[in-house]
């Protein structure tokens, strides 16, 4: 059952009550995860990214093996980790290996669209659930994929690994639109859909983008994937902390309002 072919099993589907289970797990693995991380240092964060990123990598190559023998070299857009949720293999190592402004476009990327593609994959496995059952080697790796992708954004938010403000898009930006170029001149030459630029994906919201853009549908979907994902973060990052700056004001005159009454006294 692990590791059989999409014409052996019948697929979980989604929100079913397998799909909820699953949810469920994952979500609890990431707050127990956070609790117990939360105050972690920088570099120890530092280490965990690298360590992370190697097993999702080796986890990352299981799959492609897999998906190779049972569909075949031709299969593109089944093997070929070049999707919005595999940028964290690349923005891993940036994250973790690297120095600079490649460090910074990783940090950037892991702290912002990462949660919210893991996010939405959770909620929506329409590459997972939809073709194999829940207890199978491809949806046990998408849910802790995507769930580790939650997990490591919120966690350098939450330790202050990562600060990030609007100029950041850029380092954001970079990386989306470098992997969708590469995707789209694979897409050309061997038809596949690789990062959902090429063609329609039936049944998803982005067969409404499609409809809607027509021939500039490419273009719409990397500058969306180029921009939504970000600001949604910051929106909320810069929200939480605005909030929390103004509590520490409120704090402080307080806290001087009292001395200077101690002191008239």
């Amino acid at each position: 059952m692990l590791f059989k072919s999409a014409y052996e099993v019948t697929p979980c589907g989604m929100f079913s009550a397998k799909h909820f289970i699953l949810f469920v797990i994952t979500i609890i693995c990431i707050i127990i995860a956070l609790k117990y991380t939360k105050n972690m240092e920088k570099d120890k964060v530092k280490k965990l990214i690298k360590k992370t990123t190697i097993i999702l990598w080796i986890l990352e190559i299981i799959k492609i093996i897999y998906n190779i023998i049972n569909y075949g070299f031709t299969a593109i857009n089944k093997y070929v980790p070049l999707y919005f949720c595999s940028l964290i293999l690349y923005a891993g190592i940036f994250s973790g290996f690297c120095k600079g402004i490649f460090k910074k476009i990783g940090d950037v990327f892991l702290s912002t669209g990462g949660i919210v593609a893991g996010l939405i994959f959770l909620i929506s496995p329409l590459t997972s659930l939809t073709v194999y059952p829940a207890l199978h080697f491809i949806s046990i790796h998408s849910f802790v994929l995507h769930g580790t992708m939650v997990y490591i954004g919120m966690l350098m938010l939450i330790t202050k690994y990562t600060e990030i403000n609007r100029k950041d898009i850029i380092y954001y930006a970079s990386i989306i639109v470098t992997i969708s170029v590469i995707a789209y001149i694979v897409n050309l030459i061997f038809d596949s859909n690789l990062m959902f630029i090429s063609q329609n994906y039936p049944g998803t919201f982005i067969e409404i983008i499609y409809n809607l853009s027509g021939k500039l549908f490419p273009i719409v979907m990397v500058a969306l994937q180029a921009t939504l994902p970000f600001y949604i973060v910051y929106g909320i990052y810069k929200k939480i902390n605005d909030k929390n700056i103004k509590k520490i004001n409120i704090q402080i005159d307080s806290d001087t309002k009292e001395k200077e009454k101690i002191y008239i006294n």
